[in-house]
């Protein structure tokens, strides 16, 4: 989605929320780099988070973000190994990089992303 401003134009990022783990696991294994965040709708943590997260992402284009209610997807759980939420996980083309659950410092987790960046840069 593009927002338009007095003199730029700037670019929102939002996840794209999926409904299947199927789809899911084909993005994890399809993409460059994919980032999926997990969460469920009784969760305030996730609910302040998850903007954030997509702020962060908008200085990373590349990146794939995907959406995953764990409560409307009950396999997410074991899938992924999830014991709380919010839950988030980058993978490149199927292998997971980075887990950062319940209370993630969105400033490590723009580190980290940004060294992933670099080294696929490189």
């Amino acid at each position: 989605m593009k927002v338009q401003g007095k003199d730029k134009v700037e670019v929102k990022i939002s996840m794209e929320k999926l409904q299947t783990i199927t789809e899911a696991r084909q993005i994890i294994s399809e993409e460059k780099l994919s980032l999926v965040y997990i969460s469920q709708p009784t969760c305030s943590v996730c609910h302040s988070l998850k903007p954030q997260v997509e702020e962060l992402l908008e200085s990373y284009p590349e990146v794939k973000a995907i959406h995953l209610d764990a409560t409307e997807i009950p396999e997410v759980s074991g899938e992924f190994q999830v014991f709380t939420v919010p839950v988030v996980l980058v993978y490149s083309e199927g292998r997971e990089l980075i887990r950062e659950a319940r209370f993630v410092p969105v400033g490590e987790l723009d580190y980290q992303l940004n060294k992933l960046q670099d080294a696929m840069n490189a």
